[in-house]
């Protein structure tokens, strides 16, 4: 495997997955960095090509992989319903999406949070949020380009935000309590007016939300 420097939308898939496979025991740390290079045949220096910032890397990495991931799996979908399917109706299609497919992973989401949390990756945090609703909503086919292509990201930072925490309580089998909790959300945008901040002050809002909720999880 070409183990030169790459961008975390081009970290290959297996090694991705190496990682996550060692996060739930080791947390975000270089021993789960190492052993996932061991598990692929690379190299600790080949690792450490792919991911100079170290954990900072792996996680921009992770968040990457699981964006497209979600991308893939919307657009996977038949092409028809899609055509039909209000803008609402897609973005919670698409939430829904991204959440199924972390259901194996929770303790890797968890740990993940719990790093965000932290101060000196705050700006780490709002970057990933924003990418996330960012990709949510031009998968929904939006294309605006004036205020409200604020307004928007803004309004789904908070309501995605708030279901990934509902996410990670959630007990339920088929992740009914996680759909019924983001449908009050999506309804109660729906009853707001037009909101007058921008996506990067609430996005960094709804990490701090999280912070505190998270800070209780903290890897032992």
């Amino acid at each position: 495997m070409d183990a030169e420097q790459k961008t975390p939308d081009h970290i290959p898939n297996d090694v991705i997955e190496a990682i996550l496979n060692h996060i739930p025991f080791d947390g975000w740390s270089t021993a789960s960095l190492d052993m996932a290079a061991a598990d692929c045949g690379l190299s600790e220096v080949e690792m450490r090509s792919l991911f100079p910032a170290g954990i900072v890397d792996a996680i921009a990495a992770y968040g990457a992989y699981a964006d497209q991931n979600m991308i893939t799996a919307f657009h996977g979908q038949d092409e028809a319903d899609i055509a039909v399917m209000p803008v609402h109706m897609k973005i919670r299609s698409l939430i829904l999406i991204r959440l199924e497919q972390a259901a194996p992973y929770k303790e890797v989401v968890r740990r993940t949070l719990t790093v965000l949390a932290r101060p000196q990756h705050a700006k780490l945090a709002s970057q990933l949020l924003y990418k996330t609703v960012d990709e949510m909503w031009r998968a929904a086919g939006d294309t605006s380009t004036d205020y409200n292509f604020y307004t928007k990201r803004a309004t789904l930072s908070a309501v995605y935000s708030a279901t990934l925490l509902a996410f990670l309580s959630d007990n339920s089998a088929d992740l009914a309590k996680t759909a019924a909790f983001l449908d009050r959300r999506l309804a109660d945008v729906a009853k707001l007016p037009k909101m007058a901040r921008p996506a990067r002050a609430l996005a960094d809002m709804a990490m701090r939300f999280a912070g505190p909720i998270m800070r209780g999880h903290r890897a032992r």
